[in-house]
C-alpha cells in the first residue's frame, strides 16, 4: 500500500486506538490519532486525511456528532464508523450522515483492511471522476469555440442564454458543422454540469429498439430481455441527454 495515504483514527479508548495505530500502520498508512471527536475535528480543520477510522461511542464528543462536524468541513472524506454496541438504527443514523461505512467490534480485521482499500479506491475513482469531468468542461467550454463572425457570436451568445435555463433546445446545422460542441458547451455552461452528459445517436439506432434504448426496460418485459436494461433518459437524470441526428427518429416516437 503506498504510504501517501493517511488515516486519522479516533478512539477514546488507548488501548484500542494503539492497537489500531500498530495494525492499519503496518498496512502501509500513515496514521494520525486523537482521542476524542472534538479533537478529531480540529485535526480535521487543520489538516487533510485520505481517511477518518472513528468510534460511536467517546466521552466528550460523540463519533456521530463528530461525523457531522468533520464532513462540513470536508464532505469528500470517507468515515468508517466503529462500535461495540451494534444496532441497526446507530449504523442507519451513521450511513444517513454521510458514513461510508459501519464496522462493529470486536474487529474483524481482514473486514476492516478490505473496508479501508474500498474506500480509499472509491475516493480515488471520485477524484479521477471529478478530473475528467474538468477536462471535458473545459473542452466544451465557449472559450475554446473558435469564431469571430457575427453569427458565431451570436450563436455562442445564445449558448450562454440558454445554458442556465431547463428548456429542451434544438441545435440545427449541417453534418460536421459542431453540433455536439455546441450541445456540450451548453450543458458544461449549465447547473446540470456535474450531471451526465449523455449522447445517443438517432441515426444509429433501429425503429423497434429505440423505444427500449430511450426508456429501457425490466428483465423479463420481452422475448430476450433477459436482464434490466437502463434507458438513455434514466442515465441522464441530473444531467443532459444529447439526441444526436434527432430527425433521423421515426415519427412515432
Amino acid at each position: 500500500m503506498n504510504n501517501k495515504f493517511s488515516i486519522l483514527v479516533v478512539d477514546d479508548d488507548d488501548a484500542h486506538r494503539t492497537m489500531l495505530r500498530t495494525l492499519v500502520g503496518g498496512w502501509g498508512y500513515r496514521i494520525h490519532e486523537a482521542d476524542d471527536g472534538t479533537v478529531a475535528t480540529e485535526k480535521v480543520r487543520e489538516q487533510s486525511y485520505d481517511l477518518v477510522l472513528m468510534d460511536v461511542r467517546m466521552f466528550q464528543m460523540s463519533g456521530l456528532e463528530a461525523l457531522e462536524i468533520i464532513k462540513s468541513y470536508n464532505p469528500a472524506i470517507p468515515i468508517i464508523i466503529m462500535t461495540a454496541y451494534s444496532s441497526v438504527d446507530t449504523a442507519v443514523e451513521a450511513l444517513k450522515k454521510g458514513a461510508h461505512d459501519y464496522l462493529t467490534k470486536p474487529l474483524d480485521f481482514e473486514k476492516l483492511k478490505i473496508t479501508i482499500e474500498r474506500a480509499m479506491e472509491h475516493t480515488r475513482l471520485k477524484e479521477e471522476n471529478r478530473l475528467l469531468k474538468e477536462n471535458l468542461g473545459r473542452h466544451f467550454d465557449r472559450q475554446n469555440i473558435i469564431g469571430q463572425s457575427p453569427a458565431m457570436i451570436h450563436l455562442l451568445e445564445t449558448v450562454a442564454q440558454v445554458a442556465p435555463s431547463e428548456a429542451t433546445v434544438l441545435i440545427t446545422g449541417e453534418s460536421g458543422a459542431g453540433k455536439e460542441l455546441i450541445a456540450g458547451a451548453i450543458h458544461y455552461n449549465s447547473l446540470r454540469k456535474d450531471g451526465p452528459f449523455v449522447k445517443l445517436n438517432c441515426a444509429a439506432i433501429t425503429e423497434t429498439l429505440m423505444e427500449t434504448e430511450l426508456f429501457g426496460h425490466e428483465k423479463g418485459a420481452f422475448t430476450g430481455a433477459d436482464r434490466r436494461k437502463e434507458g438513455r433518459f434514466y442515465q441522464a437524470h441530473g444531467g443532459s441527454l444529447f439526441l444526436d441526428e434527432v430527425s433521423e427518429m421515426s415519427l412515432t416516437m
